[in-house]
């Protein structure tokens, strides 16, 4: 089993890998399905798109609507400049037309052509999308359904009807030299060769690449997510969506810089730090600023603060220890992904702040020089005090409770790196039967808790 760090670290825009970025990458993969039918696209009068399950409850407070839109007007994710998104989405508006060079001329209204379904969601996932292509006499030309499955990762109907936990589309089998899709089978796999977790994973990266390449990419995504830090810090006002959510990170940071300079400093300053830096990301995250999916955009402040607190505060960091971090990190949360979910939409938040707790706690164990059976203890802990986390944006935003959310997961992931590097390795519950327990509480967790804002704090807050 291979999953690319570069598939689980993906540059794109907030405020979410499932409900924005999926949906962008799923309209792309729609227009592909149709240049490769062309015929049918001269009789089109209409495109529709339905938004099922948690792509329409949440949907507005996640700009799927507006994803959906972006994507038609030729956005992508990873290229997008974010102070582009409205003008793009004006000039939609009013010209009321969707014009798609060589494929559609069609009218197109976005409220009315972007549909968000309330009832019961597809089959196969909590983050469907059904694309209709319709005639002059009303007709249907075409119909297409795509899952949005978490962490900007999109499937077809037809490609997720095919197996349940086996790889498909991005996540194919790859012929690499050492294919885990455990983590019993990683820590095997590494005793044999003589391997740390972060060797075998740059192995496998550099199968189709070169290994300059390859570490040229992973210090490319770190750039990112640190860039991400920097402008969270300095950013201040009011995040959008009508919950009035003042940023917080800037004058948390500027009262940690002011603290500094004078003495005596609480011992747990430190945690401060790393909640700043999870703050500051997931701040430009609900924004729709330019984040990294790790392995969520709701997630996506937890690595970027901890590998951030390993640089600054940690003796003996450096650019090595970096990749090491994040190639280990992604290591482990391909298992996750593989064998459970990273969705908050299946699972709930255990999916996803969970899951990217797990991925720091691992990767700066593996930063600190920690064995890999150290490292695979590290995630255990850190997932194993996340499970049954549910997912309850209020009025469907990612901004209460996800972005203290993120902050206290990276809190978890140092110190259950810490835990593990003060024991041996030897530990009572193995991380894979950690991450099927996980699997098995998100398949039992009431619906109205996982990324439909029907339950938790979503119903329980007066204001809302």
């Amino acid at each position: 089993m291979f999953i690319s760090v570069f598939d689980i670290f993906k540059i794109g825009i907030g405020p979410s890998s499932s409900h924005t970025v999926g949906p962008m990458v799923a309209v792309h993969r729609y227009l592909d399905r149709l240049r490769a039918n062309p015929g049918i696209c001269g009789q089109a009068a209409r495109l529709t798109v339905t938004l099922h399950g948690s792509l329409a409850f949440t949907g507005k407070g996640h700009a799927t609507d507006k994803a959906v839109c972006l994507g038609l007007l030729g956005a992508t994710p990873d290229t997008l400049d974010p102070d582009q998104v409205e003008p793009m989405l004006e000039a939609l508006e009013t010209k009321r037309r969707l014009q798609v060079e060589g494929l559609l001329d069609v009218p197109f209204v976005p409220e009315k052509d972007v549909i968000f379904d309330y009832g019961p969601a597809l089959p196969l996932h909590a983050n469907g999308m059904t694309f209709h292509l319709i005639s002059q006499d009303g007709s249907l030309l075409d119909s297409f359904v795509y899952y949005s499955i978490g962490g900007g990762f999109v499937v077809s109907e037809q490609e997720l009807l095919k197996t349940t936990n086996e790889p498909v589309n991005e996540l194919a089998v790859q012929n690499v030299p050492f294919p885990f899709a455990s983590a019993k089978q990683m820590l095997e796999m590494g005793q044999e060769a003589g391997l740390t977790i972060a060797d075998m994973k740059l192995r496998n990266e550099s199968a189709d690449k070169a290994r300059d390449e390859v570490e040229a990419g992973i210090d490319k995504v770190w750039s990112a997510m640190d860039s991400c830090i920097n402008r969270g810090i300095t950013q201040s006002g009011i995040l959008p969506g009508g919950l009035n959510v003042k940023r917080r990170a800037s004058d948390i940071y500027q009262k940690l810089i002011k603290e500094g300079r004078s003495n005596p400093l609480f011992e747990h300053n430190v945690l401060d730090w790393l909640g700043v830096y999870a703050m500051a990301v997931n701040e430009e995250n609900a924004a729709g600023g330019r984040v990294v999916t790790a392995p969520t955009n709701g997630a996506a402040g937890v690595i970027p603060a901890v590998t951030r607190y390993y640089l600054d505060h940690c003796p003996g960091a450096d650019t090595n220890g970096i990749r090491t971090f994040l190639l280990t990190a992604a290591a482990i949360g391909g298992i996750i992904k593989a064998n459970a979910s990273i969705s908050g939409a299946e699972v709930g938040c255990q999916g996803e702040v969970g899951s990217a707790s797990a991925m720091a706690a691992a990767g700066l164990c593996a930063a600190l020089g920690g064995t890999n059976e150290q490292i695979e203890n590290a995630a255990e802990i850190a997932l194993e005090h996340h499970l049954g986390m549910t997912c309850d944006p209020i009025a469907g935003l990612v901004q209460v409770p996800c972005i203290e959310r993120n902050a206290l997961g990276a809190v978890k992931a140092v110190t259950a790196a810490s835990l593990a590097l003060r024991g041996d390795g030897t530990h009572f519950v193995p991380l894979d039967g950690c991450i099927e327990t996980m699997r098995q509480t998100g398949m039992d967790m009431m619906e109205q808790y996982k990324e439909t804002s029907q339950g938790g704090l979503a119903v329980n807050i007066v204001e809302c």
